[in-house]
């Protein structure tokens, strides 16, 4: 059993898969991490002796990972929200945020706010 942040990693995975758990890091990110401490990246959890899991768990204090990222995030799209700018806007209504089109897609995100919401010019 190996814990990391507050995850314990299935024994039956690739320890590249099994990064990917923690928030913060996909599959990328996780090849690079066990290309740095060099350990193979299809080698299972449960194969991992004590001075692997040490590395791994060392290699990740370089990276800002679970709480401090949501925190960041959050903080990021705070401030598109207090300047007003589009993307912040079409945060605080619920709208996809990058271009996508709402006329065929986004059904939910609309349906989730109501009307008034998302067009105030048909509210009765």
């Amino acid at each position: 059993m190996f814990r990391l942040h507050w995850h314990v990693l299935p024994d039956d995975k690739s320890i590249w898969i099994a990064l990917t758990n923690i928030y913060g890091i996909g599959r990328m990110r996780s090849k690079k991490i066990l290309e740095t401490v060099k350990i193979p990246y299809m080698t299972k959890v449960s194969a991992l002796t004590e001075e692997d899991q040490k590395k791994i768990s060392d290699e990740l204090k370089n990276y800002v990972l679970e709480s401090d990222l949501k925190r960041e995030v959050a903080a990021a799209i705070k401030r598109l929200k207090e300047i007003k700018c589009y993307r912040g806007m079409r945060h605080n209504l619920g709208l996809p945020v990058r271009g996508q089109l709402t006329r065929k897609n986004a059904k939910t995100a609309k349906k989730l706010l109501g009307r008034s919401k998302v067009r105030p010019v048909l509210k009765k």
